[in-house]
């Protein structure tokens, strides 16, 4: 996810190497205390190098971000030392996977074998009761009245028609004279979609407020941390207290109105207010709804940004799916009706072009996960306190189990499973106990925006780079000039 915009390479470069020894100086007792002998069991020995004292091979990893192929760390160090080696990256020492099993195992373990591990100032602007931070029967409750709603027939129709309307609001306003930027679009279409489904919220002066706040608290995500008065850090909590406050009220709006139980639940806050089995308290539903909002920021844009990016450079798989949409759209002015989502959901080769878009794009890169005691895996020790990182990058890119990885190759999808579940090889949104909620929620914006931008324009694309380090994101947030088309229904 985006977490931070950089104004330039060196800039980030020079902060995070300021982070580095920050976070290293506070945790350096410990880190001395970590394992740095090569790791051994009866079976394998976990070979790799621990790079230079306190800084490890963390600087490599960021020098190699942002070159046009992040992957050549894992790829060099995957062809010395396997699948599975030892390093020491952000200032502790971890066992990077590369192996869809080993990360497989990881991701689908309990916390009494790991737990999500983050970046100091992450965890900090997060606090202790967020979602993405909690373990065990708290977070499974949560998680679960999260993912059932989100796969509600409300929230489907809602979001359907929210997203529709958006979108058709947003395009209705592009002029064929200037440049389109498609990451800023889809990011502000996306924020207000998960808004109005996470806290019921409407466009308006709150949305506007949320939103301006919101800028200011993901930019701290990933700073130094360091929580002074003019530190990054800082403004980042006294945005997200300000965001916290107005979620609160209204919270306690919807606890004075008390409607949620008679007429149902309309949001997320809604379920977790109806909840009884847990005390749910309304510091812990506010401060979720700020972190589960940090997707609509970042993984339903790129995603949907990257896509229009592969499409510009693929013509024959533009003119495929622009048929088979135009195909649906003809069908459904036949019969009289608005698409639905699972009219968006039917279209085969427009989830060929999303399934491959979150392959080859890698909007999340992967995943820390930190042991929590002793855990053999495949006949690898992973020892306790060391973290893990399950790189779904190697994965996806692996050409022994993608053939021409780094082609976008939509038809490869073609009578495969697509399900991210249960597909080892293909894990964009994670997996286990911690696999997002919002999977089906991301496919179905992603397919309504394309499905009305490829049926109404045309367009051509300018040169733009794709940016992997700290977050995926395009360099020029994707301009383009757009053309109206002119159908005849």
């Amino acid at each position: 996810m985006d977490f931070t915009t950089t104004t330039t390479t060196f800039v980030f470069v020079s902060a995070t190497v300021l982070f580095l020894f920050t976070v290293l100086f506070i945790n350096k007792c410990r880190s001395l205390e970590s394992p740095s002998s090569v790791v051994v069991n009866t079976k394998k020995i976990l070979l790799g190098s621990m790079g230079w004292p306190f800084i490890g091979e963390t600087l490599d990893f960021i020098a190699c971000g942002y070159t046009d192929r992040p992957q050549s760390f894992m790829d060099k160090r995957r062809q010395l030392y396997g699948k599975v080696f030892k390093s020491h990256l952000f200032g502790s020492p971890t066992i990077v996977s590369t192996d869809a099993e080993v990360s497989r195992i990881v991701l689908q373990s309990d916390a009494n074998s790991f737990v999500p591990s983050y970046p100091k100032s992450l965890t900090e602007l997060m606090g202790e009761c967020s979602i993405l931070r909690i373990n065990g029967s708290l977070h499974r409750r949560i998680h679960g009245l999260i993912g059932s709603f989100f796969k509600s027939p409300y929230l489907k129709a809602q979001v359907t028609c929210d997203m529709r309307k958006l979108v058709m609001q947003s395009m209705a306003a592009w002029e064929e004279d200037r440049p389109i930027y498609i990451q800023d679009e889809t990011k502000h279409i996306a924020f207000q979609v998960l808004a109005k489904a996470l806290i019921g919220l409407d466009p308006g002066e709150d949305m506007q407020f949320l939103r301006i706040h919101f800028q200011d608290f993901i930019a701290g995500l990933m700073s130094l941390p360091v929580n002074l008065p003019g530190t990054q850090l800082h403004r980042s909590l006294q945005a997200k207290k300000k965001m916290v406050k107005l979620v609160r009220k209204i919270i306690a709006n919807k606890r004075t109105c008390n409607v949620t139980i008679s007429q149902g639940p309309k949001d997320v806050a809604d379920v977790l207010l109806n909840d009884k089995s847990e005390k749910l308290s309304d510091e812990l539903i506010s401060d979720n709804m700020i972190d589960l909002m940090i997707p609509g920021e970042d993984s339903v844009p790129l995603l949907i940004t990257l896509a229009i990016k592969y499409l510009s450079d693929c013509p024959k798989a533009l003119l495929q799916l622009k048929e088979e949409n135009l195909e649906m759209k003809r069908r459904k002015k036949d019969l009289g009706g608005l698409m639905c989502w699972d009219d968006y959901l039917s279209l085969p080769f427009t989830q060929n072009v999303i399934t491959e878009t979150l392959r080859l794009g890698n909007i999340i890169m992967g995943v820390i996960r930190k042991a929590m005691k002793d855990v053999e895996i495949k006949g690898y020790l992973i020892p306790k306190g060391w973290c893990v990182l399950t790189h779904f990058r190697s994965v996806h890119l692996d050409a022994n189990h993608h053939e021409s990885p780094h082609h976008f190759n939509p038809w490869r999808w073609q009578n495969r499973d697509m399900c991210n579940g249960s597909n080892t090889c293909f894990t964009p949104f994670g997996g286990g106990l911690r696999l997002c909620p919002g999977l089906d929620l991301a496919r179905l914006e992603a397919s309504i925006f394309l499905h009305h931008f490829v049926t109404e324009f045309r367009w051509v694309a300018e040169d733009d780079t794709i940016i992997n380090f700290p977050t995926v994101r395009m360099k020029n947030k994707m301009p383009i000039w757009v053309k109206r088309e002119n159908y005849i229904w």
